[in-house]
């Protein structure tokens, strides 16, 4: 009998971890970001009409701003249907709308982009170490694609008319390409406040400070001046 509480108490532990592998589902309606907390703010509470003053807990996110304060700009958030500037090297933007531009996001554990494309523009291949991501076209053609992880390794791609909807999954290095002749746009919700974005030519060969060259060299099985060169890029 004893063995069979641990089993059991064993598999609890263990379902509990997975349930929490993500953002956990908020505890109250809102808990609007507050941008001027330090993190040890005072707060207050009521329990048996008695006011206690106390410092709030750690919490895998920001702190909570005073919700008799909280505003309907709180969770409002305006310019998606500006054009990002893509005058840039890969030819591509990306506006986002995390919990650093919209304080509402906090805890509810979502947010969105847009990705404007120029033509044969790129979203470089990157990951999002904290979010699945659903893209959906709203005008152009894109290549999409994302990568599985170790040892196969292998290569998911699609061509994406306007109104379709591609789907990255979390952690998995994926990349968008602008393969019409005019200009594209897309928009993505992410499941995550903070997705996070590791960009891997920039990771990799744009590292403060650089990953040693040598190491580089002989992880990419190339010369170590082709390294030299890909690092002054960056």
């Amino acid at each position: 009998m004893a063995n069979h509480v641990v089993f059991f108490t064993l598999v609890a532990l263990t379902l509990c971890h997975l349930a929490f592998a993500f953002e956990p589902s908020p505890l109250q309606d809102f808990c609007v970001a507050d941008s001027t907390s330090s993190g040890i703010q005072t707060f207050w509470f009521s329990f048996s009409n008695m006011l206690y003053s106390t410092r709030p807990p750690k919490v895998n996110g920001l702190a909570c701003k005073n919700p008799m304060n909280v505003q309907a700009d709180d969770f409002f958030f305006s310019g998606l249907n500006i054009m990002g500037n893509t005058s840039n090297p890969v030819g591509s933007e990306v506006t986002p709308v995390t919990v650093a531009q919209l304080p509402g996001l906090n805890t509810l554990g979502i947010s969105m982009v847009r990705i404007d494309y120029a033509p044969r523009g790129l979203n470089p291949p990157h990951t999002h170490p904290r979010a699945t991501e659903i893209l959906t076209v709203l005008e152009g053609s894109l290549q999409v694609g994302f990568v599985t992880s170790n040892p196969e390794n292998r290569l998911i791609s699609k061509v994406l008319q306007k109104g379709d909807v591609f789907v990255f999954p979390v952690g998995l290095v994926h990349f968008q390409r602008n393969v019409g002749y005019g200009n594209a746009v897309a928009i993505a919700a992410l499941s995550s406040q903070n997705p996070g974005v590791i960009t891997i030519a920039n990771a990799v060969f744009g590292s403060n400070p650089p990953i040693a060259a040598d190491l580089l060299a002989k992880a990419f099985q190339v010369k170590t001046s082709v390294v030299d060169q890909l690092q002054s890029k960056f």
